[in-house]
């Protein structure tokens, strides 16, 4: 007795619809969530079910005809009010008890689900065409603005063959490398635009990977040597010679991450490191490290790295400028290749950028290289080798590693002088500059002074100054 009143009152107060009825179609019980759905609380029993759900239930001359699934399958039924508004149901329709006159209709009004379904699927319909609007906007407003560019760029490039004016020639070349850094930009927005879009595709080709190399190392070499810095390219041997894959985007990759390496170091070196570290029958993992001896990034900032349009902070892009969006075009390219990148680095101590991609090999060099190397062992050898000479003891001002780098950015950057080529000499008075910030304060105003004459590109001031810092140190 006391079960059947609890299960009575549960009945009666769930919030869900409950109808029970017989073989006729008749309504012989019906819950107060019933009542409040259908006939605004008024009593439902003698009410026909074929009133509720017409499209589900039909009398005929000899029986009740059920058109809907009947079993514990939830589905949509329309139900429909006694004013002749209807609303959806989700609901079963089982026979009740032992009785195969006696049905249950058990559900809940989905109204509310069904309409928050449809906001659900009109939000992204609008995201959808917003995304695809803006794709195409970036995508007209990128390729206006390279019209224009390459249209300055070639008239400096003929101004430049004609010229013979040293200060005209320097403001053109600065004009040029402006075009260059323009379109570069640009570029990082298209492909930035089709990754977002969806419609970027890799194309995948057979090349050799050693011949890839060199003509990335090539691209990079001068500029590197230049900043007074080593570089280290190594391939290990069990890297196959040709692979298929897409040549392009993977020059591209190592591109920003060798030009990021060689903006943000100013003493020590540069390293380049590649190994085979998996294959599965045609099938190579091929894993990348680009380290380098540069200004670092802090623990908590890493995250920002790889995100769009997000550098460290913002003195990073007035001093060092960029989009921010490299290393975030970077990190897709590698996630479409099926691998992965990854940062380790520390303030002032360097950093450390790897990623690993898969290529496929012809079916000639299956077979030929079946050694695997363990990317882990690698790191650690490559972070200790880049930590050697790296010591914190060159940017302590008079420590014998801080002097001796100072002799060597002041060497360079009095034969950049010399040589009227301001752009390196503005590069190795910012190093000398970086290199003195902890030095007594009349070192530390030699240096500015010097940074400062060197960015007006006045000869006289330059080396005047330039003379009074070498007194000083």
């Amino acid at each position: 007795m006391i079960h059947q009143d609890i299960l009575s009152f549960s009945m009666e107060h769930a919030l869900e619809i409950i109808l029970i009825f017989n073989g006729d179609g008749k309504v012989v019980y019906a819950n107060e969530s019933a009542k409040e759905h259908i006939t605004s609380g008024k009593e439902l029993r003698g009410y026909s079910i074929m009133d509720i759900f017409p499209d589900s239930f039909v009398k005929t001359e000899t029986e009740l005809e059920i058109r809907c699934d009947l079993g514990t399958e939830v589905q949509e039924l329309i139900a429909y009010r006694e004013n002749k508004t209807c609303f959806p149901i989700q609901a079963r329709v089982m026979s009740y008890g032992n009785s195969e006159d006696i049905y249950l209709c058990i559900g809940y009004d989905s109204s509310k689900e069904n309409m928050l379904e449809k906001k659900v699927q009109q939000a992204e319909q609008d995201m959808e065409a917003a995304s695809k609007m803006k794709s195409e906007f970036v995508a007209n407003v990128t390729h206006e603005l390279r019209t224009p560019v390459n249209g300055i760029s070639g008239n400096t490039k003929e101004l430049i063959k004609i010229e013979d004016d040293e200060k005209k020639l320097r403001l053109l070349s600065l004009v040029e490398h402006g075009c260059k850094n323009m379109n570069a930009i640009i570029d990082n927005i298209l492909d930035f635009s089709k990754l977002e879009a969806g419609k970027f595709s890799l194309e995948l080709r057979e090349f050799n990977f050693y011949n890839m190399i060199d003509y990335v190392k090539a691209n990079h070499i001068n500029k590197i040597v230049e900043k007074g810095l080593e570089f280290f390219v190594n391939v290990s041997p069990e890297v196959p010679e040709v692979i298929v894959g897409d040549e392009l985007r993977i020059v591209q990759i190592l591109n920003n991450l060798l030009s990021n390496a060689c903006k943000f170091t100013h003493v020590g070196k540069i390293v380049l490191e590649i190994v085979k570290t998996a294959q599965y029958d045609n099938r190579v993992e091929l894993f990348f490290m680009v380290i380098d001896s540069g200004i670092g990034i802090d623990k908590a900032d890493q995250d920002k790295l790889f995100q769009s349009f997000s550098q460290v902070d913002a003195s990073i892009t007035r001093r060092y400028g960029g989009t921010g969006l490299g290393l975030n075009i970077c990190k897709q390219l590698v996630e479409l290749m099926d691998g992965n990148i990854r940062v380790e680095s520390e303030q002032n101590k360097g950093s450390m950028f790897s990623f690993h991609i898969w290529v496929e090999i012809p079916p000639e060099e299956i077979g030929r290289t079946e050694v695997n190397v363990d990317a882990d062992v690698i790191m650690e050898k490559l972070k200790k080798f880049s930590q050697e000479g790296n010591s914190e003891n060159i940017w302590k001002y008079g420590e014998p590693e801080n002097l001796e780098e100072l002799q060597k950015k002041m060497s360079k950057l009095i034969l950049s002088i010399e040589m009227d080529n301001w752009e390196k000499a503005e590069m190795f008075a910012d190093t000398v500059k970086q290199l003195t910030e902890e030095a007594p304060k009349e070192i530390k105003t030699a240096s500015l002074r010097l940074k400062m004459a060197v960015q007006k590109e006045n000869y006289q001031k330059a080396t005047a100054a330039f003379e009074m810092l070498q007194s000083l140190l």
